[in-house]
């Protein structure tokens, strides 16, 4: 996109970061990471953007996440690191929504990002700030996705990439990250060793942390999504968004994202979604701190679960998505881990879309809602898919029939 006019001297329109734990300003033209331990927010002149960004020039312009230029921290005068990251689209499921009683159903497919997930958004605006800022060496650990689009990210910037992924992350997060040219290592236990081993060598291997949340840009990628959510649905946003939550950036982002828009005037209607946020039974720190009513969620012991990105047992931004649960008058559900598999299977099934686990996961928890009444046929509902189920042909076990003789085939049988 052609930046020039948006600010003078090839700026952008942050004023400074902020703490989110105490509130403290940080300068944003330097390299910073977290204050007191914990995330830093990204924060905008939105008076400035009002003035440099029309909401109506959105529909001139290509449709990527770099649409939304003035709202994200990327210098107007540096140019992103990007696959031409397109808008997801937001489909109808009239099949899905008919079995659960709705009347208006989505699902958001992150699946079609160019990595296959949702984590290409926060990977473009990190990989992007990095080479920015002229970094040379990146360190990330992950559940699968996350070291994937870092990998590729990195490889299109020519930055050096280290992964560091538990040793039963599914086998084609462990290849893409090979063959985009990142060291990849298997680690012995979750995404917490792998997140010590990564903390542990950011001195002697002088790399940057791109943790979830110990740097605040990936943040700002993930809030594309409720940009996106917003202009798709003509800027009224639906009554529930339905989220898969492991490190929580995504719902954290887009809860940022509809404040911002609020604040600039967007929005239609000053009516918030209530945000639910699904992990599984197996792995639940933070439906178990929402449900004692606490702020902070105490990390979780033998977390388990075929949903690789629900496996997060301590989250750096624990209060983060917990208070945007509350402040949406949300709820935090875990479903059975046991059926995860399954919904996966009958989801795709019904729609044909390509849904990941973790979507799956929140197909449960939505069944779940409607039974119970909390969500109503008349509200509107949207479901984020954030991967594609071709990352996990290990979560779902075919046993399929073989023929083993093509020239004598029981046609009958087949119909059967």
């Amino acid at each position: 996109m052609d930046s020039e006019g948006f600010s003078a001297g090839g700026g952008c329109c942050v004023s400074h970061l902020e703490s989110t734990i105490d509130g403290t300003h940080l300068p944003c033209d330097r390299v910073q990471t977290m204050h007191k331990d914990r995330p830093l927010w990204v924060r905008y002149d939105l008076p400035f953007v009002k003035t440099k960004l029309k909401q109506a020039s959105l529909r001139d312009r290509p449709a990527t996440l770099w649409r939304y230029r003035e709202m994200l921290p990327l210098p107007f005068n540096s140019a992103p690191v990007t696959f031409g990251e397109g808008m997801s689209p937001l489909l109808p499921v009239p099949r899905l929504a008919k079995e659960l009683g709705l009347d208006r159903l989505w699902v958001k497919d992150e699946s079609q990002l160019p990595t296959g997930s949702f984590k290409s958004r926060g990977l473009a605006m990190a990989v992007s700030m990095a080479h920015h800022f002229g970094i040379k060496r990146l360190a990330i650990p992950t559940a699968g996705n996350a070291g994937g689009a870092m990998a590729a990210y990195a490889a299109r910037a020519g930055i050096e990439a280290y992964v560091f992924m538990p040793q039963d992350t599914p086998i084609a997060n462990q290849t893409e990250c090979q063959l985009a040219g990142a060291k990849v290592f298997l680690v012995e236990g979750l995404i917490t060793d792998c997140g010590a081993i990564v903390k542990a060598g950011k001195e002697p291997m002088a790399w940057f942390d791109c943790s979830t949340l110990k740097e605040p840009y990936r943040l700002e990628g993930k809030k594309t999504m409720g940009l996106e959510l917003a202009e798709q649905l003509d800027w009224r946003l639906p009554d529930v968004i339905i989220y898969p939550t492991g490190g929580g950036t995504g719902l954290i982002g887009m809860w940022k994202a509809f404040a911002e828009m609020r604040e600039l005037g967007w929005l239609k209607s000053d009516k918030m979604p209530r945000m639910i946020a699904v992990q599984s039974d197996g792995c639940a720190p933070i439906v178990r701190a929402f449900e004692k009513g606490e702020r902070f969620a105490e990390p979780f012991e033998n977390a388990h679960t075929i949903a690789s990105g629900l496996r997060v047992p301590a989250a750096v931004g624990d209060f983060m998505i917990l208070d945007a649960i509350r402040e949406s008058i949300g709820w935090a559900v875990a479903v059975p881990e046991a059926k995860i598999a399954r919904a996966m299977q009958d989801t795709i099934t019904a729609e044909g879309i390509s849904v990941c686990p973790e979507a799956a996961a929140c197909v449960l928890a939505l069944k779940e809602l409607v039974r119970d009444g909390r969500i109503t046929p008349a509200d509107s509902v949207v479901v984020f898919n954030t991967g594609t189920a071709g990352k996990y042909t290990e979560s779902v076990k075919l046993d399929l029939p073989l023929i083993k003789d093509s020239r004598n085939v029981d046609f009958d049988r087949l119909a059967s």
